[in-house]
């Protein structure tokens, strides 16, 4: 059985290290994080002409109609730089929601306008109970017979300030967790909307407050069935869970890499600290959850491209292991690094406030397995028909 990549995406993965490092190396995050809009317009340009925005979107709307293992293998690469900027909102957030569940006449209106790099989008979902369940989206959203009316407030938006428009869902009707949700587009312009950058642990990030003040969205913006959004809604999240996890991934191997290198040149009592049993289990334990971790994450990408029935199931499982992967191996990075690990000028923090930020969205590990566990429970023949 070959668990390797192909020729095309090693040379992808090749491409893509090359141009991070040269145009968006760490030090890129770092003046990102003083910068008002958190990214580059002329990095966000080139990375359009190299094809990354219409990575996985098909080539009748201008894209290169890769899957999400392609996609996975770039944003392993993004998350070894702390990328910020409005990518994964735009590509795994507003696409992928268009891709999935858009009208002929949508895609066709606003995939081009993505894959060109015209367009920025993203996802305002979390409110202020912070829950990721259906139950969780309560703003309301009058219907007048043409429009739909929104009022309330939606938090942790992923660059909305850079955004031209959004998916925002809406709860259409109350006697039903699940039903009842209705996905709609919104255009940033849109009278009544207002948005605010947040202060957060993670600047590498930009998370904004987004107001609706009787935001009018006309009826040929929903998108799927109205009240049946939360499937779509779902099977989104499973595929930027997995986007998450493969920039969780990139992360934690850049720590490790640092913390081998480090160990290997810092000296104490004479000799190497690499030398000293303690280390060398920190930095093997690391290896392993790298590892695992990526297999986890690779299994789920395969599991959403195919969409195969265990595909939400792969995805909480890859989720809820990366959350706790991360922060353990970048705190580990930070105790091999020992007091120079916590100063401002080291970049191990950068990567210790990304698996903070990167554990919580879309639910902590703890969340992620009582998804897992609902899963498996509700299906008795699991262990037979499991991987």
């Amino acid at each position: 059985m070959d668990f390797g990549f192909s020729e095309e995406q090693e040379l992808l993965r090749q491409s893509a290290r090359e141009f991070l490092e040269s145009e968006c190396p760490v030090s890129y995050a770092r003046k990102m994080m003083d910068d008002e809009r958190g990214y580059s317009p002329e990095v966000w340009e080139k990375m359009a002409e190299l094809g990354w925005l219409g990575l996985i979107f098909p080539e009748e709307f201008g894209g290169s109609g890769l899957t999400m293992i392609d996609l996975a293998v770039v944003l392993e690469e993004m998350g070894r730089v702390v990328l910020p900027g409005p990518y994964f909102p735009t590509v795994l957030f507003g696409g992928m929601t268009l891709l999935l569940g858009g009208s002929e006449e949508q895609k066709k209106r606003f995939l081009p306008e993505i894959c060109s790099g015209r367009h920025k989008a993203t996802l305002a979902w979390l409110e202020e109970n912070g829950r990721w369940d259906a139950e969780g989206i309560q703003m309301s959203a009058a219907h007048d017979g043409t429009h739909y009316v929104l009022d309330g407030t939606k938090l942790f938006v992923h660059d909305a300030h850079n955004a031209d428009w959004m998916v925002v869902p809406v709860r259409t009707r109350q006697d039903s967790q699940d039903s009842g949700i209705t996905l709609l587009l919104v255009e940033s312009s849109s009278p009544g909307l207002t948005c605010r950058v947040m202060k957060t642990m993670d600047q590498t990030r930009k998370l904004c407050e987004v107001r609706f003040d009787q935001v009018r969205v006309p009826n040929g913006n929903v998108i799927g069935p109205v009240d049946q959004g939360w499937r779509l809604l779902d099977r989104v999240i499973d595929r930027a869970k997995v986007g998450l996890c493969a920039e969780m991934c990139g992360g934690m191997d850049r720590v490790l890499q640092m913390s081998v290198d480090y160990a290997k040149v810092r000296e104490q009592f004479g000799r190497p600290i690499g030398s000293f049993q303690a280390i060398q289990h920190k930095c093997a334990n690391m290896l392993v959850q790298v590892e695992s971790s990526k297999s986890a994450t690779y299994y789920a990408a395969w599991a959403v491209t195919h969409d195969v029935p265990e595909a939400h199931l792969a995805a909480c499982m890859a989720k809820a292991y990366c959350s706790d992967a991360y922060r353990i191996v970048s705190g580990e990075g930070i105790q091999i690094h020992g007091g120079i690990g916590f100063t401002w000028e080291h970049d191990m923090h950068l990567y210790f406030k990304r698996a903070k930020g990167s554990e919580v969205t879309f639910g902590d590990a703890t969340w992620n397995r009582e998804l897992v566990a609902q899963e498996i429970l509700d299906k008795p023949d699991f262990l037979e028909t499991a991987i």
